[in-house]
């Protein structure tokens, strides 16, 4: 029998969508396990060097004489191949590898248009390249470095709305659906490798860009007096589950809906 390797102190995770929300609650669970982080953000440079700063001050606070990972920051367009492209280029200069051994594939997009009248084209194949092509590209780069070294974790942050449609709209739905089944074809094919590829599929979350209190989604089916633990979940919350799928190499093509009780 191979032996079980879930060690995450030393490993390099790559997550898209980290300057605020479920990204950056991602990058702290997996620094204090002595992962080195490769960042990414859009636009919010501020936030991401605030993040960053508070991830040394983490480290010196918690364990200043211990591993000393590593933190970097890449400005990225994840609907771009050529700035993914970029992105793993950089990876090679700045942390010595050719790709992640962890990858949270969190950017996302969700601009809100109930009514499929009033979605654009142009619209929609913005939600499928921010969504679903961004993840597509990224494993396309990630799982050879991974299945060469026999170790690789992979995470999509989904959605609720992609087993059950969800309140933004059905091009936000269809893009979530089909990370679902990008997850399963690749953890399908790439498990022998040792690589492993799940979803967190969340719902009403807030302290994100989407959600930034109960206000915003007061009157909706996702109104704060439907859920049933009656709160909205935090970031936080995503990332413990994002944690246990790099730790469990055991459990691969599942998705696990945190939604608070919402179906």
């Amino acid at each position: 029998m191979p032996a079980v390797d879930n060690a995450l102190e030393g490993k390099l995770a790559l997550i898209t969508g980290a300057s605020g929300g479920i990204g950056a609650a991602c990058a702290r669970a997996l620094w204090l396990q002595n992962v080195n982080l490769a960042l990414t953000y859009s636009s919010s440079e501020d936030k991401i060097l605030a993040l960053e700063n508070e991830l040394w001050s983490l480290r010196n606070n918690q364990a200043p004489d211990g591993p000393n990972p590593v933190v970097s920051t890449h400005r990225v367009d994840v609907g771009s191949a050529d700035d993914v492209a970029r992105l793993f280029k950089s990876l090679r200069e700045l942390h010595g590898r050719d790709g992640p051994d962890i990858l949270v594939s969190n950017a996302g997009y969700g601009k809100r248009i109930p009514d499929i009248a009033d979605i654009s084209v142009d619209e929609f194949d913005h939600a499928i390249r921010i969504n679903l092509r961004a993840a597509f590209l990224l494993c396309k780069l990630s799982i050879p470095h991974m299945a060469l070294r026999g170790w690789g974790r992979i995470v999509f942050v989904s959605s609720l709305a992609a087993p059950g449609g969800g309140i933004n709209g059905c091009h936000y739905a269809a893009s979530k659906a089909g990370l679902h089944g990008l997850m399963k074809s690749l953890a399908t094919k790439h498990a022998r490798d040792g690589v492993t590829v799940n979803d967190v599929a969340p719902a009403m979350i807030g302290e994100t860009g989407m959600i930034p209190d109960e206000r915003f989604v007061e009157g909706t089916p996702g109104d704060v007096r439907n859920i049933p633990v009656g709160r909205l979940g935090t970031p936080r919350e995503v990332a413990n589950v994002v944690l246990m799928f790099c730790q469990t190499g055991y459990l691969t093509g599942q998705s696990v809906l945190l939604s608070g009780g919402l179906k």
